[in-house]
């Protein structure tokens, strides 16, 4: 299981390659939307979104790597390459067809090679698993990893230095490797707080796991407009830490999805891609939510 010592290590071991995020406000927002909310602003993290932590963190404790391998639809993707370019190893991540133009080219930027021939989200675990085979790279998992998952974590440790009293966090969830890492931090150290997932309706397969007690395979890739959490199950490590530690899990349609980005967009200043809109969208919505929100910003990798 995921400790609040593996996270603090990882943080150590990451703080020279990665920046320490700001938490933007607006009060025009939060009159707007009746709460007080905190957005930690990881669409300004190296690579442009929060997945650069993980893969930084895995890769630091390998010896000697001959590259690195990865699977992602993007965002995870520019952080293995980041990850390589740092240790000095080639990269090659694997990602669908139908992943987006804009992350392909970013990961090609970092230096990465990109496998997508006949890549689906259904496929692309076992494609990324022969290729390890046969490349000899060492894989990195974009969320079924301890090290990962410590990564990710480390935004909360800083949130939680940045924002002194929180009544809640709201995280988009695929994998789960980022609401574990948060969860497993904020529990620890302000366990008052509630941790609130937050999936697109149609691909709710944590939703449905946290309230059956197992983990549930989505049949096909969900379509959906937030397409960092495209995951068709989440993790076997992720999943215990989000039984331990997630309070709850809300769903979201697509077209408040959008709302929500276009809202941090026009009331923040800031690019940010749909999937960073997720995280804000139940508070467009009819939930019963505290006062005070953190929001993780988790990627800006988009364009209009």
């Amino acid at each position: 299981m995921l400790t609040l010592e593996d996270i603090l290590s990882a943080a150590r071991r990451i703080g020279p390659y990665i920046h320490r995020t700001p938490v933007l406000a607006s009060t025009g927002l939060d009159r707007l939307l009746g709460k007080k909310l905190f957005f930690k602003a990881e669409h300004l993290q190296k690579t442009g979104s929060f997945k650069a932590r993980g893969a930084l963190n895995a890769a630091l404790q390998l010896q000697d790597p001959k590259g690195l391998i990865g699977v992602s639809s993007g965002n995870h993707a520019q952080g293995v390459a980041y990850a390589a370019q740092v240790i000095g190893v080639p990269a090659l991540v694997v990602m669908p067809q139908d992943a987006s133009p804009t992350k392909k080219a970013a990961t090609r930027a970092y230096g990465a090679e990109v496998y997508d021939q006949g890549v689906t989200v259904e496929n692309r675990e076992q494609v990324v698993r022969k290729l390890a085979e046969e490349t000899g790279y060492e894989l990195i998992h974009p969320f079924d990893d301890l090290r990962v998952m410590a990564g990710q974590g480390t935004q909360a440790l800083e949130l939680l230095e940045q924002v002194p009293a929180l009544d809640a966090v709201l995280v988009a969830v695929g994998g789960g490797g980022l609401i574990s890492g948060i969860a497993t931090v904020v529990k620890t150290l302000r366990p008052e707080a509630a941790v609130i997932g937050v999936e697109p309706e149609g691909a709710n397969d944590a939703q449905q796991s946290l309230q059956v007690g197992v983990r549930v395979k989505l049949m096909q890739a969900p379509k959906t407009v937030a397409d960092g959490v495209r995951t068709l199950v989440i993790g076997e490590k992720t999943f215990p830490v989000m039984q331990n530690h997630v309070d709850r899990i809300l769903t979201v349609p697509d077209e408040v999805t959008l709302q929500a980005q276009r809202l941090m967009m026009e009331r923040l200043k800031q690019v940010v891609e749909p999937t960073a809109g997720l995280a804000l969208g139940p508070v467009l919505m009819d939930y019963d939510l505290p006062e005070r929100l953190a929001v993780i910003v988790c990627g800006g990798n988009w364009m209009p």
